[in-house]
This record gives C-alpha cells, sequence and structure tokens, in this order.
C-alpha cells in the first residue's frame, strides 16, 4: 500500500454528517478517535429540514402514555413494525431528550413554562416536541457545535465515500462473516481516492428522496450508505416503503419546501380547487390521518379534478399566530406572495422519508461486521410500512446511542480490529476504468466527449422521472415491470460509460440513485399486498 494514498487509521467512521451520525460521533468520542466526513457542508443534511419536532411521551402529561405513543407507531406501520423495537425506542425518548437538553437545546414553552406540545397526524396526543418550526435545524446546530468542540472527533468536509472496504476482497483465504475495514474516501477538492481504515465504520449518510423528481429531501439525499451497504452484501429491506410527505409547498420558485404536518396539527384543513375539505371521506381522523393515507387521498383529489394541486387552509388562525408559532414556513409564503392568514397554501406530495434502509438490529450493527447504520439509512424495524409522524428524529437519537453503547461495551473488539486492519494488505483505489486527467478548470474529464457527458446527466433525469410515473404513490404491476425493464437499460448504459470516467461525485451519486432504485422496484415487485405506504391497484 502506497502511504500516500492511506490517511491515519481511526476507531471509528462516520459517513454523513445528520444527527444520527454526529450523536454517534458525540457518544463514541468518549471510546476512542471518531472521524466523521461529510460529502458537502457540515450543515447540510435533511435534518435541518426538518421541521415539526420530535416525538416523545414526557412524564408529566396526564393525557398520554408510552403506551400510547407504542400504539400510535404500531397503526402507522400498519403490521410491519417489529413491537420490541417500537417498545424500546419509546421508552427510551425521554432520556434522550434529556440527551439534547444537555446539548443545549432550548424546546418551545408554554404559557405555564412547561414544554410546549403538539400534534401531528397520526398521534392520538400532543406529545411533538418543537423549536418554532425549524426543530431540526436548531438540533442540529446544537449538537454540530458539540461535535466542533469535542477534540477527539476530526471533521472532514467534501469528502465523499465511495466505496466500503471488504476483508472478503482484501483477502481471499478469508472466509468466515465478512468484515468492513473502513471506507475508499473521495477528496472532492483534489478529485483522488483515498484508504480510510477504521475499527467500526458507520453508515449516517441519511434518505434517497433524490431518487424521485419531486422530493422534500436536501440535494444530497441519493442513498449513499444504502447503495455501498448493498454492494458490500448487507440486507436491505423495505425499500418500497418510500413515504410521500402529503404537503410540499406547490410553486415554481420553491419545489422542496415542506409544510410541515403541524400546521395541521393547529387545525389545518385540507380543501380542494373548489374550496371543499375532502379528508373526511377518507379517514375519520380527517386531515390528521396518517401520512399515507393523507398521500393517496390527494393524489386521488388531484387526479379526480385536474387540478395540478389541493390547499391547506390556515385562515382561521391569526397572522400573530402564526408568524410566532411557524415563523420560517409564514416567511417563506409570504415572500412567494402567499398570506396564509389570508388565502390557503397550495400543496402536493412528495417523496419525503425513507422507511427501508439496511437491516440492523436493535445496535445499529448490519449483516456485516464492524459495520453499522443508523437514522433513515437503516431499517431498524421502528416504521414498519409508513412512518408516524416525528418518529424519525427520535430514531436518530436512540439508534445512536444503542450503537456507540455496544461499541463500548465491546472494547476489546475495538482493538483486535484494529490489528485486523493493521496486517491487511489493502490495495490503493483501481478505477478498474481507463484512467483520464481530470480538469478542474473545465470540470470535464479531458479527452471526453462532451454529448457523452450530457447522456449522463440525462440518465440521472431519466431515473427520477420513470421513479415518479411508475413507482410513486400509487402503483402497478404493470408500471413497475416498465420501470424495471427501463431500469435494467439505464444500467446497462451507466456500466458502459461507468468504464469511460475518472471517480467523481457525480458519476458516483449516479450508480447510487440508480442501485437504490432497481432495488425499490424490485422489492415493491416483490411485495404482493397493499400496505402503508405501497399500494398497487393489483392487490387493493
Amino acid at each position: 500500500m502506497n502511504s500516500h494514498s492511506q490517511y491515519e487509521h481511526f476507531d471509528f467512521l462516520v459517513i454523513g454528517s445528520g444527527l444520527a451520525g454526529l450523536v454517534f460521533a458525540l457518544k463514541a468520542a468518549n471510546t476512542g478517535r471518531v472521524l466523521v466526513i461529510s460529502k458537502t457542508n457540515l450543515e447540510l443534511s435533511n435534518t435541518e429540514k426538518a421541521q415539526g419536532g420530535i416525538a416523545a411521551v414526557m412524564s408529566d402529561v396526564p393525557d398520554d402514555s408510552l403506551e400510547k405513543h407504542t400504539q400510535d407507531t404500531l397503526v402507522a406501520g400498519a403490521g410491519l413494525c417489529d413491537e420490541n423495537v417500537v417498545r424500546h425506542v419509546v421508552t427510551q425518548a425521554a432520556s434522550r431528550i434529556r440527551d439534547l437538553q444537555d446539548w443545549g437545546v432550548q424546546f418551545d414553552l408554554d404559557n405555564n413554562h412547561k414544554i410546549a406540545l403538539g400534534r401531528e397526524g397520526g398521534h392520538t396526543a400532543r406529545r411533538i416536541l418543537h423549536v418554532a418550526d425549524h426543530t431540526g435545524l436548531d438540533i442540529h446546530r446544537q449538537v454540530l457545535a458539540r461535535v466542533r468542540a469535542n477534540p477527539n472527533i476530526t471533521l472532514r468536509e467534501n469528502h465523499f465515500a465511495v466505496e466500503l472496504i471488504s476483508r472478503r476482497e482484501v483477502d481471499p483465504h478469508y472466509f468466515d462473516q465478512d468484515q468492513c475495514l473502513g471506507a475508499y474516501i473521495l477528496d472532492k477538492k483534489t478529485n483522488e481516492v483515498y484508504v480510510q481504515t477504521a475499527s467500526y465504520t458507520v453508515l449516517a449518510t441519511g434518505g434517497a428522496g433524490k431518487v424521485y423528481l419531486y422530493t422534500s429531501n436536501w440535494e444530497g439525499a441519493t442513498g449513499d450508505g444504502i447503495a455501498m451497504a448493498h454492494q458490500l452484501g448487507a440486507r436491505v429491506a423495505n425499500m418500497e416503503f418510500m413515504q410521500f410527505h402529503p404537503t410540499c409547498l406547490y410553486h415554481s420558485s420553491s419545489r422542496n419546501f415542506l409544510i410541515s404536518e403541524a400546521l395541521r396539527g393547529e387545525g389545518g384543513e385540507l380543501i380542494n380547487d373548489k374550496g371543499e375539505a375532502f379528508m373526511k371521506k377518507h379517514h375519520p381522523l380527517g386531515s390528521l390521518a396518517p401520512r399515507d393515507i393523507v398521500a393517496r387521498s390527494i393524489d386521488a383529489e388531484m387526479k379526480k379534478s385536474g387540478a395540478d394541486c389541493v390547499f391547506l387552509d390556515m385562515t382561521h388562525k391569526s397572522a400573530e399566530f402564526l408568524r410566532d408559532r411557524f415563523p420560517q414556513i409564514y416567511k417563506r409564503c409570504f415572500e412567494l406572495g402567499i398570506d396564509m392568514s389570508k388565502e390557503p397554501i397550495p400543496v402536493v406530495p412528495a417523496a419525503h422519508y425513507l422507511c427501508g434502509g439496511v437491516k440492523t438490529d436493535i445496535h445499529g450493527r448490519t449483516d456485516v461486521a464492524n459495520l453499522f447504520a443508523v437514522g433513515e439509512t437503516a431499517c431498524t424495524g421502528l416504521h414498519g410500512a409508513n412512518r408516524l409522524a416525528s418518529n424519525s428524529l427520535l430514531e436518530c437519537l436512540v439508534f445512536s446511542h444503542n450503537a456507540a453503547e455496544w461499541i463500548r461495551a465491546h472494547d476489546n473488539d475495538r482493538i483486535r480490529n484494529k490489528e485486523v486492519i493493521e496486517h491487511a494488505a489493502i490495495p490503493d483505489w483501481n478505477d478498474r476504468q481507463k484512467r483520464r486527467d481530470f480538469s478542474p478548470q473545465t470540470g470535464q474529464i479531458e479527452g471526453q466527449n462532451t454529448d457523452e457527458l450530457i447522456l449522463v446527466s440525462h440518465m440521472w433525469d431519466e431515473i427520477r422521472r420513470l421513479m415518479w410515473a411508475y413507482v410513486g404513490i400509487v402503483r402497478t404491476n404493470r408500471r413497475l415491470e416498465r420501470a424495471k425493464r427501463r431500469l435494467a437499460n439505464i444500467l446497462q448504459e451507466f456500466d458502459e460509460y461507468y468504464s469511460s470516467f475518472k471517480t467523481n461525485a457525480d458519476i458516483i451519486e449516479l450508480r447510487n440513485i440508480a442501485t437504490v432504485a432497481s432495488l425499490t422496484v424490485s422489492q415493491a415487485l416483490a411485495r404482493k399486498e397493499s400496505r402503508g405506504i405501497h399500494y398497487n391497484l393489483d392487490y387493493p
């Protein structure tokens, strides 16, 4: 191994800088040295877009209980949740909230100076802790500040994980359960790939909303951890369960701005283009029904009327209340010419949260030794066929805590893992393609035909459009089979182009969304029923 291609060994390599990755880094820093890499800026992730809040049963709330939160989660998950996991997470919630408070998060208070609790779809009680309508942003800022101040944590921005390192590939004579030894990392500034070893690798890369044309997710939500884990041989489960948030702002100048479910928790009513409230026709809870039902109902209403969107009516609330409770949403709508205190907000469903992912146990462990997955990247059994609103941030906290605690309790394994890596002959990164020199001035590969670069961009666009058209809110076997065939052709074309490019972030992201799209379609075809988010007209 050439020394210039490998960075120093770390006890923990955390891939991703959202809430799950940062919480794990803080917890694990008491055990060993942690490296956190972010594919762009540390501040960018789906966490900072989480408006509504975090679900937790607080001990001084008389009309709520752990059992109620458990049952609400199980009902929303449509029979596919792991009940033991649900009870474990719900029981931990108050302790993990105290972690956030210890790290500086200050949740909104009510008039009695107690934590103010909101209500969202699928919840039978008010149990959503929030910081106005920017809860995720505030939590992420506070936790990141703690991470930055920790001397045992190293941070690298603009570093993109390309591929996980398999012990079986490094040592062909090794036949036991595969082990992850770290990852090949692309430094986006130099466009060079280096070897990064770690005793434990933690995937915290978030979701995969960018696989769809319309999404509430940030630009980097391309399913990177899921694609890499699948490539390494880890199980990936429940990919057919992509949750579509019912209310994304419909405006030509704002394609992925979320209109929080908390508005419906404050009495917001969904109406059609004629001003008629329609949700009671579809569910007894009306506009506060679980997300899968609301999204399908909106989709049906739009198809019935031919309208481009529906509307969320908040005009029963004063401008003062809306500015105070939902400052970011009010401001953004007002900037676009929508006064939500006087007129309803145009909304449409958009790909929002992936309930599937890399299969893990309750400690975040995957099928591959020394490889963990936490946050939206993981499929833990908590969400089942549909996630209950505001359980996502809670999941990040609980499973990152669990993973760090398991590793701390098995500290001898960390030392043995390091010894294995020291004796492993990990090769330098080999593109396995024709090597071409990358030009930082033009941003292109020297000698690469410009038309071919455009075709690669078209592949990206085609995947996202076909997923929206054929693997969206309402599906059929025929649409899924069509998507499968078209994806197979795209993947074949991609393999041909991939061999002509030196490794760069755009190509790797394209590979990842193609992998995630293919997994989603194959698992959707395998599910011969309609359940939760996965709604197939052939199995009504």
